[in-house]
């Protein structure tokens, strides 16, 4: 067994371990959310579109606004309510693209991506997942203003957690797209792929939306041999991760490799091959003489490569 690596303490994975406390009941309840608006410890996240509004600050910025002072912004679209930190009310405003864009110009404001706001740790932990749900939720709403089954325009309920048909009584609720992302590995090596859209040098693990009818582990073996040709076997979950681009939940997983060929779907990826254990390590270090690297600690697939590379997967 090779050497654990000096990683250092593994950091926290993106838009997991949330502070909020969703409060199912009290959202179903109008005018207890009319109660929660009102209160003055209530704050919302600002989101327009892909942007994200934060108040600058020296070094963390604040993502929460009153919810006076966000409506003040500019023109908004839905307001849903999040949950409760520490009994504090939380929601999220959807505020217009062209307004979000105009704050931009504002020496108080920083706009930007909630992708960039991880990676580049511009904000308390503690923020990222509300924020995820935030735009996750509302990037639904913005898709799902009319009924799929009738054409009407639905109304909003539940504190934004419902969209309502009052013409064919259907009820509609936000959507969740599972994804699988998994690592095969074979003894001392593992299968490392980059996408058409990766920045250059990056690689990382596979992955594919889980279809209908498919389980985790069916849905691991499909997407490995589609996407490089490599047939898998037993499959170990690792960990998920709450994925907002939209709205996706990343299931980690590791795989047993059971043939060694690659072949390339490149409609679906750049390039796939083989990486030993040692070459692994220098890309999560960020010290590969080629300059590798795998994706940043936010992302669930870096944990899942340091997992393997730190000895943690068995499948003797």
């Amino acid at each position: 067994m090779s050497p654990r690596p000096p990683f250092g303490p593994k950091p926290r994975l993106g838009y997991t371990a949330s502070l909020i406390e969703r409060a199912v009941g009290t959202r179903a309840d109008a005018a207890a959310l009319t109660a929660l608006q009102n209160d003055p410890n209530a704050r919302t996240y600002l989101i327009g579109g892909e942007m994200v509004a934060l108040n600058k600050a020296a070094n963390i910025h604040d993502p929460l606004f009153t919810l006076g002072n966000a409506h003040a912004l500019g023109p908004t679209a839905e307001t849903v309510f999040i949950g409760l930190t520490q009994g504090a009310p939380r929601f999220a405003l959807a505020l217009e693209p062209a307004a979000a864009e105009a704050l931009k110009a504002h020496a108080k404001f920083l706009v930007t991506d909630l992708r960039s706001i991880a990676v580049k740790g511009l904000v308390d932990s503690e923020h990222l997942p509300p924020l995820a749900a935030a735009k996750a939720l509302l990037g639904w709403h913005a898709r799902h203003r009319f009924c799929p089954n009738c054409g009407t325009r639905t109304n909003v309920v539940d504190g934004g957690w419902r969209r309502d048909c009052a013409s064919c009584q259907v009820q509609h609720f936000p959507r969740t797209d599972p994804v699988v992302i998994m690592l095969p590995v074979s003894a001392g090596s593992c299968v490392l792929g980059r996408s058409h859209r990766f920045q250059r040098g990056m690689w990382s693990c596979l992955a594919g939306f889980v279809e209908p009818g498919e389980a985790i582990e069916e849905a691991v073996r499909r997407e490995t041999q589609e996407e490089c040709g490599i047939v898998c076997g037993r499959v170990h979950y690792f960990a998920s991760q709450p994925w907002p681009f939209p709205s996706s939940l990343m299931i980690g997983c590791h795989a047993e490799a059971l043939s060694r060929d690659i072949v390339v779907d490149r409609a679906e990826l750049d390039d796939a091959r083989w990486f030993d254990r040692d070459e692994v390590v220098t890309m999560l270090l960020r010290g590969h003489p080629n300059d590798l690297t795998t994706p940043p600690e936010v992302a669930i697939a870096y944990h899942i490569i340091r997992a393997w590379v730190e000895n943690e997967v068995d499948f003797a």
